[in-house]
């Protein structure tokens, strides 16, 4: 049985894209070619040819260690990696929000209003 994906891009201007998914926002910024991406799993770059389909991708990133912990392992460490999980979601909300008024001023500008 298949699941169910879900992804969308918006471009707020040359270079600046909101993309949102089932797993949640991301932030992208780069060109064709070039880009870095954050997001909730951290912050991905990715460099290739384009047209070539070879890229190169290196992720830094959130880990809780949870895939890693034993099962004696203190709790402490899990609920600080989710705060920080949290914070960067919180940052990623409000770089989304500066760039979507960025794009609105930039179109009321080039509106003539």
């Amino acid at each position: 049985m298949g699941n169910f994906r879900f992804y969308r891009r918006v471009n707020i201007f040359p270079g600046l894209a909101v993309n949102f998914s089932k797993s949640g926002p991301s932030l992208t910024l780069g060109m064709r070619g070039a880009h870095v991406t954050f997001g909730h799993r951290g912050v991905t770059r990715t460099v290739g040819l384009p047209g070539t389909g070879i890229y190169y991708t290196s992720r830094a990133g959130y880990h809780s260690g949870v895939h890693s912990a034993h099962t004696d392992a203190p709790i402490e460490p899990l609920r600080q990696a989710a705060a920080h999980r949290i914070g960067g979601f919180i940052a990623l909300a409000l770089i989304v929000l500066v760039a979507l008024a960025i794009g609105i001023a930039i179109g009321i500008a080039s509106s003539g209003h």
